[in-house]
């Protein structure tokens, strides 16, 4: 039992393959079923008898369901109720509704092919049916017989088996097949169902309220038709100045309406004014409460995503839910919702998803920049400290060797140098507790100072050091950014002493511009090494005589400040480094 049952179930599959492989037999059968349907029509029970046969046709050749697929049993209930109504209803308006609905699906379907022999094939076989409806059917339901005119019944009995003919010699394409579902356009064959439609009916109407004959009356109707057709074709789309229903048509369709660009607008302000992703949420949801489909909805991450959830509104019977990344959107509506307007939903959820998204981004750009900024504050006030260590270990030294120097001296230089050390120190600890941009730095209280002023406590604090500082007569206006001018003049002065330690007699120099918009550092000891010169002051390098990563600071913070840290000079005795603005 088992295996004849699999042995049907094997059967029915090839013959489901079989038959959407010979689609065309099957068309051409129930086009001649049909025909035999119409001639028939004096016996009713042969005509209905031929009508059911012709309708299992369609059952096998229909391109919504493939062939080889199981009904349940609801659709065999379905199948069963609408034969079973047809049978009830018989007669020529059933055959003229079934007739013009086979018409429109062969005309969806035609609109879709490329291979010009298979197109000509579904064209006869749309003929056929627009001959039968026009020609033997739509004249049976006139009520007035003597509007009806010359018969042409004979004529189309006779015809119709040459055109089966004609249909079964077209040539069949080897590498096209014709799928059984997934071939007609649907909106293309409801455009063609209205067009027929319209037309049985137009012509009815024009012989019977114009007493027209019916050739003629379909003469007026096909006239009517092309006119109104041309002027909605004209309306659509016209050349002067008006855009065409088209335009408002589709702006129409893609925006349900002034609710959905409100919303996107007021999506837009809140994007502006809420930096803050979770704030923003809120703020999208709340106004999206003012749509009038919904009632209220909720978001949470999806499955691996990092987000926030919650609710706005109150829920409902009907929900919809949106998955998107991060958030995944549960919409309450008041109302069941179409299509179009869950499309739309989705498209108003995704582009919450984007401007969430960004503002993530955003948040975590900003906190990047401020460990950036903390970075950069401390690896470029490293030297900083190490230089005022370097100054404390030059007076700890002097302090503990009073034979050198007498003991008034030492105060007076204590005095002089203390406060100043002092000073660099606590600003040091104050850009290490709010990094700052350089800008910001320049703006704050005491970004600038005189370069009189400044220039004078930079030769009192290497006074000792045996540098030789050129004299010059600044511009008593002339101000400068401390903070960088101190920063890497006492780097490129701690570097030149090291120097100095392996190179005796070396002699350093300090130039300053009259403007103060510039100043050179320069030594007269060995040429910066060639295999380290292109990475200078671009990026850290090796280095024993301090020439590494204090220079690369130095030139990345002369580029905040809008400076430029160069290597002037670099032959054996004339090695000069120089800070300028680029301003100049």
């Amino acid at each position: 039992m088992v295996s004849f049952g699999g042995a049907a179930v094997t059967a029915l599959v090839r013959f489901g393959s079989f038959l959407r492989e010979r689609q065309r037999w099957v068309l051409i059968a129930m086009l001649v079923v049909l025909h035999l349907t119409l001639l028939a029509s004096a016996n009713r029970a042969v005509s209905l008898m031929c009508w059911l046969v012709d309708v299992g046709l369609f059952l096998l050749w229909q391109p919504f369901i493939q062939a080889e697929r199981k009904l349940d049993s609801a659709a065999l209930l379905s199948i069963g109720l609408v034969l079973v109504g047809g049978a009830w209803f018989f007669g020529w308006w059933l055959l003229i509704l079934w007739v013009i609905i086979l018409a429109a699906l062969l005309g969806g379907r035609v609109l879709l092919l490329g291979h010009r022999p298979t197109r000509i094939f579904y064209l006869l076989a749309f003929a056929y049916l627009l001959c039968a409806l026009l020609v033997w059917l739509v004249p049976r339901v006139v009520p007035d017989a003597t509007l009806i005119g010359p018969s042409l019944d004979l004529h189309f009995a006779r015809a119709a088996p040459l055109l089966f003919v004609v249909m079964l010699l077209i040539p069949r394409p080897r590498e096209i097949q014709m799928p059984s579902s997934g071939t007609v356009d649907f909106f293309y064959s409801l455009f063609i169902f209205l067009l027929i439609a319209v037309l049985v009916l137009g012509s009815l109407a024009f012989m019977l309220l114009r007493q027209s004959v019916y050739i003629e009356a379909v003469f007026k109707t096909l006239v009517s038709m092309a006119a109104m057709l041309l002027m909605i074709a004209w309306a659509w789309n016209p050349r002067p100045g008006f855009s065409g229903i088209g335009v408002f048509l589709s702006r129409y369709l893609l925006t349900i309406g002034l609710p959905f660009e409100t919303w996107l607008q007021q999506l837009m302000e809140c994007a502006e004014r809420e930096s803050n992703p979770d704030k923003f949420l809120y703020a999208a949801f709340e106004r999206m409460l003012r749509l009038p489909w919904v009632a209220g909805g909720a978001w949470f991450p999806a499955s691996g995503a990092v987000a926030g959830t919650g609710r706005f509104g109150h829920d409902s019977l009907f929900r919809h839910d949106f998955p998107n990344r991060p958030l995944v959107l549960t919409l309450y509506t008041r109302h069941k919702l179409s299509p179009s307007l869950i499309w739309h939903f989705h498209l108003l959820a995704q582009l919450t998803n984007e401007y969430y998204i960004a503002k993530q981004r955003a948040r975590e750009l900003q906190q990047m920049s401020y460990l950036r900024a903390v970075h950069e504050t401390g690896a470029r006030l490293t030297h900083d400290v190490k230089n005022l260590l370097q100054s404390m270990n030059n007076l700890c030294f002097m302090a503990q060797a009073p034979g050198d120097i007498d003991g008034a001296r030492l105060t007076q230089l204590l005095q002089r140098q203390l406060p100043q050390i002092t000073q660099r120190l606590q600003k040091t600890l104050e850009k290490l507790q709010v990094p700052q941009t350089p800008q910001a730095e320049v703006d704050g209280t005491g970004g600038l100072v005189l370069a009189e002023v400044w220039w004078k406590v930079l030769q009192q604090r290497y006074a000792h050091d045996d540098i030789l500082f050129s004299p010059v007569v600044l511009d008593s206006a002339a101000r400068l950014p401390a903070a960088l001018f101190d920063s890497v003049a006492d780097n490129l002065l701690h570097n030149a002493l090291l120097k100095r330690q392996g190179e005796s007699n070396l002699e350093v120099r300090f130039t300053i511009a009259a403007d103060a918009a510039s100043f050179t550092v320069c030594d007269s000891g060995s040429v910066v090494r060639e295999e380290i010169i292109n990475d200078l002051l671009r990026a850290p390098v090796r280095s024993e005589n301090g020439l590494g990563i204090g220079l690369y600071h130095a030139a990345r913070q002369a580029e905040g400040y809008g400076y430029e840290l160069r290597l002037a000079g670099n032959v054996a005795g004339q090695v000069c480094f120089e800070l300028r603005s680029r301003r100049r």
